[in-house]
């Protein structure tokens, strides 16, 4: 068992070399560029850069605490099921004030809901401060709810201002539903993101205890693993050039196939008495990877199957058995036996995975011959409107 320095060594070479994998092939993208494919509308790139400037700092927030949230519970005393039902409690939040979230922040207005986030984000900040396991349950539930103010209150903040300057149709949820269940292509991507998804959130619950033990910074793991989800994102951007053509269909199945290899390796190197904190950091870096092949690809394919007028209600519906199923995962598939519970629920969450991959097999069988989820033969970027 690799422990201590080895493990420190192993997660920073980890990080340099991802870190100088990604700027080489950004640095590599811009040189091959085309002059003349950079927005043409100033006015444009300046909404943009308010937008992001705000937005990013609301999700830096959120991912600066991500590697030490469990670590922090650890800290406390709490067993690993007393940690996974914090983690369950916010994940049921999110479900129930993710539902609500569009009528609310309608309700209340853009600019409100985003300051409501401010305020319940740093509220669910310093319920941490606190070692009471209830005033902890109320911290997760809060971060339900800023999560599903993050990700709507901001948007719709977003949307607004294209529709004020481009005429774009509004959303409704009761359509999202009936869309949903009319087009199979709509009902299988929900299939393969809920399944994909719900291993993705439980993966974020397990990473620290299974590495944590062997001395492993956390910090820098983390950072080996946003380092990873860009280095995939950047091969995505390559295979879907116009050199290689690969169609986001192909990097969905891929992103799949990796999760699965990955869980596989997970199921072994985390085993009762024959840990491998290398082999599973490894197996975490390639899920990472996947990621950054699979967020693009399936954000591509959404955009394609799901009409415009009903995005964000289809959305909706599809982080519903998102979370119920990583709910149940952490709920029914761990117990307070780290060693056996671990291992029992990367087993669990292979067979989930296979079952995406199963799902996309269905999908690739309905969509065979649709040229509309085909990425056009590129003169320069594929989907990159001039503005």
């Amino acid at each position: 068992v690799v422990r201590g320095p080895a493990m420190l060594v192993t997660a920073y070479i980890a990080f340099v070399v991802l870190l100088a994998s990604c700027l080489g092939l950004e640095l590599s993208r811009c040189r091959a560029k085309p002059s003349g494919r950079a927005c043409s509308n100033p006015s444009f790139v300046r909404f943009q850069l308010d937008f992001y400037q705000v937005y990013f700092l609301a999700l830096a927030a959120d991912w600066l605490q991500a590697p030490y949230l469990y670590k922090l519970y650890q800290h406390y005393h709490f067993l690993e099921g007393q940690i996974a039902i914090l983690y369950v409690c916010g994940l049921a939040s999110t479900v129930l004030f993710g539902l609500v979230a569009s009528s609310l922040v309608d309700w209340l207005g853009r600019k409100k809901s985003c300051v409501l986030f401010s305020l319940t984000y740093s509220l669910c900040c310093l319920t941490k401060l606190s070692r009471d396991y209830f005033v902890l349950l109320v911290g997760r539930a809060l971060g339900g709810l800023s999560t599903a103010l993050l990700f709507s209150a901001f948007e719709a903040w977003y949307i607004h201002e294209h529709v004020e300057r481009h005429d774009f149709p509004a959303e409704t949820c009761a359509g999202g539903l009936r869309c949903l269940l009319s087009d199979r292509r709509v009902l299988l991507l929900g299939t393969i993101q809920a399944l994909f998804e719900s291993v993705i959130f439980i993966f974020v619950f397990l990473w620290t205890p299974v590495l944590d033990p062997h001395g492993a910074p956390l910090g820098i793991i983390f950072s080996s693993f946003m380092a990873a989800s860009l280095l995939g994102s950047s091969l995505y951007r390559i295979a879907t050039s116009k050199r290689y053509h690969l169609q986001p269909m192909h990097l969905v199945s891929l992103a799949v196939l990796i999760v699965v290899f990955s869980l596989f390796m997970l199921t072994f190197s985390t085993s009762p008495g024959q840990e491998s904190p290398v082999e599973s950091f490894i197996a975490f870096l390639l899920i990472e990877l996947a990621c950054g092949l699979y967020f693009p690809s399936m954000s591509f394919l959404r955009r394609k199957v799901i009409p415009e007028t009903e995005q964000a209600g289809v959305l909706n519906w599809f982080r519903v058995p998102l979370h119920l199923l990583a709910c149940l995962g952490l709920l029914v598939l761990h117990d307070s036996d780290r060693k056996t519970g671990t291992r029992n629920m990367f087993s669990i969450c292979s067979a989930v995975m296979v079952m995406a991959l199963l799902a996309v097999v269905g999908l690739f069988t309905v969509v065979r011959h649709d040229a509309e989820l085909r990425v056009p033969s590129p003169t320069g970027e594929p989907y990159a409107p001039e503005l």
